[in-house]
Order: C-alpha cells, then structure tokens, then sequence
C-alpha cells in the first residue's frame, strides 16, 4: 500500500442514535455490525481483563435511569496491534516518526439501557451503576480545576484568585461557607490545574501566575514552595507515582520538577502546538495539543520516543492506574487508548465537537469518566459499558473522582457539583 489513504464511505450511528457520514475507515477494515470475536479479545485484553463471550444486558438502578437523558448508546471501538499494521500494509510507528493508522472497527450492539458490556471479571463488579446528586460547592467564580481527596473527602475548587477548601459535612449542602479559602499570591492569579499528590497530604497547582504553587493541605492547608516559572501560564501538570517529579506543561515547553528538592531538572522544548496537555506514566511523559499530534518522551534521556498522529486537536491526556494505557480526549470527542509499551490502539469515537473535554481514570482501574460539554458519563473499562450519564445545565470544565470510588466532582462556570456513586 502507497502512502496516501484510500478512503471508503460508511454509515455510523452517533451518540443518539443518529445516522452521520464517516470518511476516515479505509475500506480494508472490514466494517461489520457483528464484533469479531479476535478483535473482542483485543478488547478484552484492555487493562488485563481476560474476555468472555456476553453475558445478558446489566441492570442499572433506577437512580442511574434519572440521571440519564440518553438511554441508548452507540459506540465504535477502534482496534490496531502490530500484526494487523503489518498485515494492512500500514507502517509501525518509528522513534520520532508520526504513527499514520486507520484501525479496524467494532461496532457495540446497544441496548435499552446502554452498549451491552463485552466482558466480565471480578474486577468489573466495582465500578458504579449510578449517581446520584448531593450538593453544590458555590465557588463563586469560574472553576477551572477541582481535586477531591478519598481519606478524607475534601474538596479543593480552583479559580481566579483563591482556592476553596470543602470539607464532607459540607458536600451535602448548598449554603455553607468553605472551610477555608487560600489566597493566590497575586489576586489576578488564576489556577487552570491542580493535581493532589497520592498520600493526599499536598496538592500543587498551575495556571496564569509566575509560579506553581507547592500546598501542604495538613494539618492545616498552607503554601509550601514556589516554584518560579519560566512561563507565563501553566496549562497542564502531571506528577509521578512515587511523587518525586512533576511536569508543568506551558506554551512550547515542559518543566521537569525535582519536588523533594524543589528545583528545576530541565525546561524542555516541545512542540509550541503539542503543549497543551501532559501526563506521565513511569519513565516516559507525554505531550499533545492543537496539531493533532502526541508525543511520547523518555524522561532520562530527554528523548523523544513516538508520535503519534490522532488528526484531532488533543485537549486531555490521562492513564490508567496501571500505567500501561494512555487515554487521550480528542475536540471530536473521541478517546484514543494507546499501550505504553506494546504498539496497539484503540479508539472509541463519538459524534459532536466540543469546547472542554475531561479525562478521569478511577484509582481502582475499573472505569473511568470523560465530561463532554455539558455531559459526562461512566465508562466501565474494558467493554466501554455505560454505567452513568449526567447531564448538567452548564459546561462541565473540570472533574475528579475520590481515590475511594465514592464521590465525583465537577466544575463550572461559578461552582462545583458533586455526586455520589452508586454500586
């Protein structure tokens, strides 16, 4: 096969059913309304859950039916390993060369209360089968990130000049006032991201100010280091699992962090419009943004390991608990699943162009959360079951999941909605 794509027109059921044109499948894919089973293996590989042949639909809650504005749900898998690029004619991504593929695709059969799930494993029986609504934070301006702690269900809201700090007593009520409110350095300061580091003891933050802030949030939250920038604003920050380095994506560069010692061990270049977004999984970080592209990198030798070509702008990168799968939010809203090791991808497209587009993995790895405009839904990992949609009346900037799996946060336009997951 040349280079050049050789395209092939098809009919595709969107998130509402609705019937769209599509042009992006080259027409060797074998698109059929039946999964395979060999491909429904691969599916069922995601995450390290063996496949097994469906079972009868799952039963939600009735507090899950609620919440839910669309019932039915069509969803297309996107599947690509080594062997079928080899056997497509299609080449294997290259250090440093963009990874060009048009994977095969699976359709998921819907049912009357969502995709019907592919796979079943111990594993899957923690993931929620509903939410329900318990409070609203009011923040008072726009939250442009939101982190919620498990041990102590603490919620800390970021904005333009503070950061608010929530407390359980409080996620059940409207009115209350926050348990406490930390002042930004400068009040035109605004926070765009946050991360809390795993024991939940620190948090740090990023955004338009002249430093990422370092926050010891016990015994009582207070302001630990600043870390000075070199860059105006701070679109994205990724922290390693042993919380000894963090990454500070900003326009055209990353800064690697040394947060034991608090010093700056590189300002590395990165594409100026591959720098919107960042994560890190083990020994490699990653970097995506508006040219469409994600880049892996290794974090010893600074090198640049892949790149990947995804023909869609990237707005969030996030991982599973594992490590082993990179998730990325596309403008499109498609997620595209990329092992961290193995050459294989995935993608699970839906309909509608979108303005945010957030990506939560749960810390137990059974499923995961993506926030589309107003809407965010559950994804039970791997069959890609829908386990929940809400729908609320404004955008939907930010969220976060307890460590713990109960609670779910998200942000807008002046406060933060909370709710609490049902199993």
């Amino acid at each position: 096969m040349s280079g050049e794509k050789e395209e092939a027109s098809f009919r595709m059921f969107g998130a509402y059913g609705e019937p769209e044109e599509r042009r992006d499948v080259l027409e060797s894919s074998g698109v059929s309304s039946q999964p395979e089973p060999q491909v429904q293996q691969q599916l069922g590989s995601l995450f390290g859950v063996p496949w097994q042949p469906p079972g009868p639909p799952i039963q939600h809650s009735p507090a899950d039916q609620e919440t839910s504005t669309v019932t039915q749900q069509q969803w297309h898998l996107q599947g690509l390993g080594r062997s079928e690029l080899q056997a497509a004619g299609l080449p294997d991504a290259q250090p440093g060369e963009a990874a060009e593929s048009s994977p095969r695709q699976v359709l998921l059969e819907p049912d009357s209360v969502g995709v019907r799930a592919t796979a079943t494993h111990p594993l899957l029986k923690r993931a929620p089968q509903g939410s329900w609504k318990v409070g609203t934070l009011l923040h008072g301006k726009r939250v442009y990130a939101v982190a919620i702690s498990g041990s102590t269900h603490h919620v800390y809201t970021c904005g333009s000049g503070y950061i608010r700090v929530w407390d359980e007593s409080m996620l059940h009520a409207g009115n209350k006032a926050p348990r406490a409110q930390l002042d930004l350095q400068h009040p035109q300061d605004r926070v765009v991201t946050c991360k809390l580091f795993p024991d939940e003891r620190s948090l740090i933050t990023g955004g338009a100010s002249q430093a990422v802030t370092l926050w010891d949030l016990a015994p009582t939250p207070q302001v630990r280091a600043q870390l000075t920038s070199t860059g105006p604003t701070c679109y994205s920050l990724a922290v390693s699992s042993d919380a000894h380095i963090c990454l500070a994506c900003f326009h055209g560069f990353v800064e690697i962090w040394d947060l034991q010692n608090q010093i700056l061990i590189r300002k590395h270049e990165v594409p100026v419009y591959g720098s919107r977004c960042v994560d890190i999984t083990g020994n490699i970080f990653w970097t995506g943004g508006e040219d469409t592209t994600l880049y892996s990198w290794d974090l010893r030798s600074y090198q640049r390991l892949h790149q990947h070509n995804l023909q869609n702008e990237i707005l969030s990168i996030t991982h599973d608990p594992g490590e082993e799968w990179v998730l990325a939010g596309l403008r499109t809203s498609d997620i595209v699943f990329l092992h961290t090791r193995r050459n294989e991808q995935f993608k699970a497209l839906m309909k509608k162009y979108t303005r945010h587009h957030s990506l939560k993995f749960a810390s137990c790895g059974s499923y995961f959360v993506t926030a589309i405009d107003t809407r965010l839904s559950g994804l039970e990992a791997p069959s890609l079951q829908k386990l929940f949609q809400i729908e609320e009346s404004s955008g939907i900037l930010c969220c976060d999941v307890s460590s713990d799996n109960q609670y779910l946060v998200m942000g807008s336009s002046s406060s933060a909605t909370i709710y609490q997951l049902l199993y």
